[in-house]
């Protein structure tokens, strides 16, 4: 992270009178000259460490350090005491081999040493090779000079693999499990004992299916269906249920919460769990029995919940739809169980308009995907978008979080709240909110800033008039901005987005903890044995930071892939969209293959001297009076991709030069 984002950070942050304790905790962010500066959040200013005070610590550990001086000017300077958390111990680069030993070189422009490889550690591995290699020990003292072993010898073919190993590393995701983790892992039985079952509510008779996307392999959840006697409907969310495998004190359980999440990339899928419990054991396979977390509704045809029960459960799925599969059926009204799918769709249809009508905000996401062959290079990019079959799975999902959160929430213990990892999502910032609103008004769409509540109609009304219209895609690109981030915390203010009182993440322990951590606490409180966790808003906000870093790594992922992608069609030219604005240029999304580059202000510089309109969202040339405003459509050529930057960088190309040319070169049709 570079020292414009520590000074923001800096100013974001509030004072706080811990600001005077000797020794305190923080992360440490190396410049690329090897200064550290440690961010402490109750701190106004960091921590400034000198190359020779870091000791063992690298860029991104959590670490302690001693405040030994403190300068008038309010600067700070400290020495780290103790590393706490590594942020990675696996990185990428290059073996020098010696007379029995080698040094491994790792490829990062932040400062680090070499580490000691013992020649019984190579793995094979000779001069020169390209391997990724672990820390496995670094004592104090000495020359401090850490000791690795060789996890994988990367080859040449392999440059696709190495590139997405590099960003889960980055992220400080680990490449592999532990030993212990393995081994728990497959000590843990396949068959579900007559004992386990005896206990559970037994669910296996009724019809019971998944539907999930066609690549799956770690099926979360499941739903049940059958008609009552007198009309109504009995439907279950049926989720694994992690929590009776994965317990807490193991190293299971203590890898699953430092990784706190699957990580899913365009080629593979970094999961939280070993894939003995992911893939196998916990995930719901047709005609396999599983132990299950269940939400079951008693649910009338228009969509009135008479009734609830949360439990755990054994069940018996009898189907493996994929989304396509279930669309078709919806589409055409036939097919297998087609009755009970076309059931469930216009339960969802209700839900779903109710939500709106309650206030949740209607935006729409598309996502990309990426075409691959066999040595992993895209060959096509598809949109993936949203459709019935999807948001019949969404809504039962939400029922299940919501109706869980708002079960915990009415409890109490000593006439506390219990503690629970809720997620949250707070009001708009209204000072990202108030120049939306300006120019949101700028093209006729008014709005009302009254309540939260009001607001969120305001947004609703504003999607539903732009549909189709040419400020349709800034206007919903810069709504979504003026949103907060959703994240955990024991601290239940609701959920904005969604417009609900009360909501957790309950649905997908598989590839989510806090899923996990809802499921042990939910059933604490069933069995009325409630052990209040006093730690779990420092988990709350591990998970949450995990999550961002998942979703920063997906990003560098897809960033990286389209560069690839793009690098095929160097010199030509292409229609898209400006997606962003800032004083060094401009983003344009190509239209049919979302792939984002940067137009620098410096290509413009020929045609006029641009400046940065922030009220506007553009660049405005102070000659011509020409504005690049975020959502006008351009014409744009590709003139570099660079794969080590994961960078595009486009050239505008001007309209008038673009209309005299009889063709323009495509792209491969987007497949959706």
């Amino acid at each position: 992270m570079g020292r414009k984002n520590s000074k923001r950070k800096q100013q974001q942050r509030k004072h706080h009178p811990s600001a005077v304790a000797q020794v305190v905790k923080g992360t440490l962010e190396l410049t690329r000259s090897g200064m550290g500066y440690v961010l402490v959040d109750q701190l106004e200013t960091d921590i400034m460490v000198r190359p020779g005070d870091l000791h063992s610590a690298l860029h991104g550990d959590l670490v302690k350090v001693a405040i030994k001086e403190r300068k008038t000017n309010g600067r700070m300077q400290g020495v780290v005491k103790e590393v706490i958390k590594r942020k990675r111990s696996e990185f990428i680069g290059q073996l020098q081999v010696g007379n029995g030993f080698a040094f491994f070189v790792a490829e990062t422009d932040k400062p680090m040493p070499d580490i000691f490889i013992p020649k019984q550690l190579l793995q094979g591995a000779i001069q020169g090779d390209r391997v990724v290699v672990k820390v496995i020990k670094w004592e104090e003292g000495g020359d401090k000079r850490p000791m690795g072993e060789v996890i994988t010898i990367l080859k040449e073919e392999d440059m696709n693999d190495a590139a997405m190993k590099e960003i889960l590393l980055e992220a400080g995701f680990p490449l592999s499990f532990s030993e212990e983790a393995f081994e728990e892992s497959a000590r843990i039985p396949e068959v579900i004992g007559q004992e386990e079952i005896a206990q559970r509510r037994d669910c296996r008779s009724i019809l019971t299916f998944t539907i999930d996307p066609v690549d799956a392999k770690d099926f979360d959840d499941a739903i049940s269906i059958q008609q009552l006697p007198n009309g109504n409907l009995e439907i279950g969310v049926h989720i694994a249920d992690v929590s009776h495998y994965v317990v807490p004190k193991t190293a299971l359980d203590a890898e699953a919460y430092a990784r706190a999440t699957s990580v899913y990339l365009p080629d593979r899928v970094k999961p939280m769990l070993p894939e003995h419990i992911s893939n196998v054991l916990c995930s719901l396979r047709p005609k396999e029995e599983k132990l299950t977390f269940s939400a079951i509704f008693i649910i009338t045809p228009q969509g009135q919940i008479k009734d609830q029960w949360l439990g755990r459960t054994v069940i018996y799925s009898d189907h493996r739809f994929t989304y396509e599969e279930v669309q078709a059926i919806i589409e055409e009204g036939s097919g297998l169980y087609a009755k009970e799918i076309l059931q469930l769709h216009q339960l969802a249809r209700q839900f779903r308009a109710r939500r709106f009508e309650q206030g949740a905000i209607n935006f729409s996401s598309q996502e990309v995907r990426f075409k691959l062959n066999e040595k992993g290079d895209p060959v096509g990019i598809m949109v993936k978008e949203s459709k019935e079959s999807h948001q019949l799975i969404e809504e039962f999902m939400l029922l299940a979080n919501r109706t869980v959160a708002a079960f915990i929430a009415h409890k109490k213990i000593d006439n506390k709240p219990i503690p629970f990892p809720y997620r949250i999502h707070d009001d708009p910032d209204e000072e990202k909110l108030i120049p939306f609103v300006d120019f949101a008004r700028k093209f006729g769409h008014g709005f009302d800033r009254s309540s939260p509540a009001a607001i969120a109609a305001s947004f609703n009304q504003l999607l539903q008039d732009v549909k189709g219209r040419p400020e349709q895609h800034v206007l919903e690109q810069l709504g979504i901005r003026t949103m907060a981030k959703a994240r955990y915390t024991a601290d239940n203010v609701g959920h904005y987005g969604l417009g609900f009182e009360n909501y957790c993440h309950f649905t997908s322990p598989i590839r989510r903890y806090p899923d996990i951590q809802a499921h042990r606490i939910l059933w604490e409180v069933l069995q009325q044995k409630i052990q209040p966790d006093k730690k779990l808003e420092e988990k709350c906000k591990h998970t949450s930071e995990r999550e961002r870093a998942a979703m920063e790594a997906e990003r560098a992922a897809n960033k990286y892939k389209q560069v690839q992608y793009m690098k095929n069609f160097l010199a030509e030219e292409f229609e898209g969209i400006i997606s962003g604005v800032a004083h060094f240029g401009f983003w344009v999304e190509t239209i049919e293959h979302k792939c984002e580059g940067l137009v620098s202000v410096v290509s413009l510089s020929d045609y006029d001297d641009f400046r940065h309109v922030e009220s506007d969202y553009c660049l405005l040339g102070m000659r011509t009076g020409k504005k690049f405003r975020m959502g006008d459509k351009v014409w744009i050529k590709v003139v570099a991709a660079n794969l080590t930057k994961r960078q595009l960088d486009y050239e505008w190309v001007v309209a008038g030069e673009l209309a005299a040319k009889k063709s323009v070169p495509k792209l491969p049709k987007t497949k959706k």
